[in-house]
């Protein structure tokens, strides 16, 4: 068993593919979850001025629009690093001394 352990951190290319994908969907899930905390947070400090029993009409809507903005800044973001790694050349060439 710690054979096992060691020799896959050793050589990460050899890790179960289960295992890797297992990997990549529990750092996409953390990634979602801190994402939804970061909205939160934001919208939160944004739209909450008084503290109540419910929301009044007017935090409610502030809510609805920080969240779609949040969405729609983070989706802009997403989409522009894409083109920009899309457009980038890939680099093979060494660095001139």
């Amino acid at each position: 068993m710690e054979s096992s352990s060691s020799s896959s951190a050793a050589g990460l290319g050899s890790v179960d593919p289960q295992l890797q994908h297992f990997i990549e969907v529990e750092t996409q899930k953390q990634r979602f979850q801190q994402l939804v905390h970061q909205m939160t947070e934001l919208c939160w400090e944004k739209c909450m001025d008084k503290h109540g029993p419910k929301l009044d009409s007017r935090a409610e809507a502030c809510f609805v629009n920080c969240v779609e903005r949040f969405i729609d800044t983070s989706q802009f973001i997403l989409n522009r690093l894409e083109q920009t790694q899309k457009s980038k050349p890939v680099f093979s060439e060494s660095l001139p001394d």
